[in-house]
Order: C-alpha cells, then structure tokens, then sequence
C-alpha cells in the first residue's frame, strides 16, 4: 500500500480504536497488560475492515497506534534510540536528530499541527504544566530527564515547535571521555585532583559543547562524605553521591505569579550546610551570591557558563553581576572572581560534531584592575583527516600551575611529566 493511503489508513483506524477504548478500565491495569489489550483490538479492527495489508504493514501500523495511546507518538522511535541526544521538531513535516554530534533530517512527521500540539500537551500535562495561547512557550521535562521546550503560535509562524535534549541515563564512568579522545588522560588528571583539593572549577562553552557531561564526570570525584546541594534551571545533573540535595527552579504561573529564580534557591542552599554547590548553568543576578559562596567556605563548589573562550567567561561573569543593579566598583567584581574561581575549562563543539576539552587556565590574581590568567593546557587544531574526523593535539604549556601548592597541601602530589608531553588526537 503507498505510503500516503497508508497513513490515511491508519488514521481511520486510530478514529475507530479511540472510539472502542475503555480508558478508564485500561487506567486500573497495568501497562504491558493495557498493551496487549489494545493491540488486541488494533488486530480485530484491521480484519473487520479488510484492508489488503502485507505482514510489515499490519505490524507497523499496531506499534505506531500503540505509541500514539501510550507514548509521544510519532517520536516514541526517536527515543528509543539511546544515540540520539537532541530531538528538533521544526513543524508537522520537519523533524531534525542529532546523532553522533551531527545534525540530519528524518522522515519522521505528524498528521497536522493539531497531532503535534496533542502531542506537546501530552509532554507538558505530565509536570503540570499547560501550553495555549495564553501560555505559548512552556519547558518541561520526560520521565527520563530530558529536557523539553515548546512553543506554539502566535509566537511560532509555522506552527507548534518542540526541542528535546536528551541526556544519558546514569553517571559516566570516570575515563569515559579520555577514551572518547574529547580530554587528555593528564588533563583528566589535573582536573580530577583540583575537585579532590576543592579548588572551585567553572566550566566554560558554547550550547551542546559538552559542558554539563563533563561537569557530571568531575562531580564524581568529589569525596563522598561531603554534602552537596545542586541548583538547575532544568534538572540535568546526574551526580553520583548520596548525601545531596537537589533544588530546580519554578516558572511563573498562568497569572506570572510565584516564580523561583536561582538567586533564590542559592541563598536558600546557603542555610542548608553545603560542602559545596553545584549550580548547573550560571546565567544572571545569582552570578554575586555563588562568588560569595565560593569566597566564604564553600571552595571546591562549580557551575558552568556560556562563553566563547575564558577570558570572555570572565566577561560575562562581570555582566552577571552587574545584573543585580548592585552598585559595586569593577575594581572589585574583579577582586571577587579572581579570588573565588581558580580554573576555567573551555569545552567546544568541534566541526565533526565531537567534543573536546581545547583550554585549562588559571587565574592567577589581579594586576592592577586586570583578572590575570594563565594556560596550563591547550587543544592545537592540525586539520582534517580523510574520514572527517579532526586531527590535533592536546598540548601543555609547560607553565607550572600555582594551584599545585593547594594540592600538595591536601596531599595529592602530581608528576612534572604530566605537563610535558603532549596527546596526538587523530
């Protein structure tokens, strides 16, 4: 049967079967029972009807009716796929995945915008959220922590508009990006043994660059009987320790009533005995109080931040606290940081889709009204081989870090070699 009468087909069916189900008594069993039951009944539907459909054809029409009554439809074989990280919903027709750190187009599509929107307020009704036009942008979240926005007309022209970003289901193991060549082994080594010695770490990066994998990977080594307390926009951190405590922000409600921004939930953390923060992203006026934070007992806490390279960190960290109208001299934001974060990490998005590590600096202090840094390591960019891959090197500077003091005081002692010799990615 051609595709188009196929879809047709399985509409009608969808039509019928919607119109035979028991929702409620389906409700009271559970769910690998309420499957086989409305399989079932796809199964009498499509005899009764007598349709002539081959073997692949009946099949594929029942798993798709049972992913539009019990999952997101259309997408269901999209996350079922565990190397798909993003899911980009343009329109009804235009759906785009990234896989391996490209982006492609998959024949995936809805039967109108309506079929989209259901879809999307399936997603959003779960958190008790809700999507219409007095609300037409909404984020939320899926079962398995993926992070979803969307956003419907008016404010979308060509109709209803979903993103989902996907992220692992556990913790990754500790050398995991070593192998995946994103990080020296001595880079891992360096950054390891600062979150060990609590020295505070901001990772810096551009959005899909990997900042929040490696921020995970780090918070692995933090001794486990430190308490934590986390702080998200969107819940995406999966740390592996157990004494933490795990605070999201709150989006207004319909009214623009009862919003719980980061800066709240970071005083808040303060009264709850932190060893350290873990804040997943900062990105405004709480920018003052984390450095407060980092400067009064709370060493070894971390966050991340979007920014190009460290110097334009340090920038955006200025900007950040400027946003809090607090009229503070620059002189002495300055002071602040330099005082509170020891290393920047710049991650990045190279053009094959992978991810990698390209700087480690440290601050250093002050010289005059300048926040004085230094590199410690460095990804050099060779070219491109024949399989599109790229092809560098991670190299140290061979400048000595000031912080080895601070580690050698908590009695980690690291080796010159480590910054001696460099790793050849190819």
């Amino acid at each position: 049967m051609e595709l188009l009468n196929l879809e047709k087909y399985k509409a009608e069916i969808h039509r019928t079967l919607i119109s035979k189900l028991d929702l409620e008594k389906l409700s009271r069993v559970n769910s690998s029972q309420a499957r086989q039951a409305v399989s079932g009944i796809v199964k009498e539907i499509i005899s009764d009807q007598r349709v002539p459909l081959n073997f692949d054809e009946q099949e594929r029409i029942q798993a798709d009716l049972l992913d539009e009554v019990f999952g997101l439809g259309p997408l269901e074989p999209l996350l079922r796929d565990p190397k798909i990280s993003d899911i980009l919903v343009n329109d009804k027709d235009h759906v785009f995945i990234e896989k391996g750190g490209l982006l492609s187009r998959v024949s995936t599509s809805f039967r109108d915008d309506r079929h989209l929107l259901q879809i999307i307020d399936r997603i959003v009704s779960r958190v008790g959220r809700r999507v219409d036009e007095s609300s037409p942008m909404v984020d939320a979240r899926l079962p398995d922590g993926s992070r979803v926005n969307a956003i419907i007309p008016p404010l979308a022209l060509d109709g209803p508009s979903l993103s989902i970003r996907r992220f692992g289901t556990g913790p990754l193991a500790a050398n995991s990006l070593v192998q995946l060549k994103s990080i020296s082994a001595e880079m891992m080594e360096v950054l390891s043994s600062a979150v060990k010695a609590r020295i505070s770490i901001v990772i810096s990066g551009g959005t899909g660059s990997g900042k929040t994998t490696l921020l995970n990977i780090l918070s692995q080594y933090i001794p486990r009987n430190e308490r934590l307390v986390t702080i998200e926009d969107a819940a995406e951190l999966r740390l592996a320790q157990d004494n933490i405590v795990r605070l999201e922000t709150r989006p207004p409600n319909i009214e623009g009533q009862g919003a719980i921004r980061q800066r709240q939930l970071l005083i808040n953390a303060l009264r709850m005995r932190p060893d350290r923060i873990i804040m997943g992203e900062v990105r405004g006026e709480e920018a003052f109080d984390m450095l407060q934070a980092m400067n009064t007992g709370h060493e070894g806490s971390m966050t991340t931040i979007h920014a190009n390279t460290p110097r334009d960190a340090i920038a955006r960290l200025e900007s950040m606290v400027q946003m809090g109208n607090m009229s503070i001299p620059e002189k002495s934001v300055r002071q602040q940081i330099a005082a509170a974060i020891t290393i920047i990490v710049q991650a990045s998005r190279m053009s094959d889709g992978s991810r990698k590590v390209t700087s480690i600096s440290e601050i250093t202090g002050m010289e005059e009204n300048v926040i004085s840094m230094q590199e410690i390591f460095t990804f050099s960019r060779k070219g491109i081989g024949p399989d599109g891959k790229v092809i560098g090197a991670f190299q140290p500077t061979r400048i000595r870090p000031r912080f080895l003091d601070r580690l050698r005081t908590a009695g980690i002692n690291l080796p010159p070699s480590l910054f001696e010799h460099e790793t050849l990615v190819n």
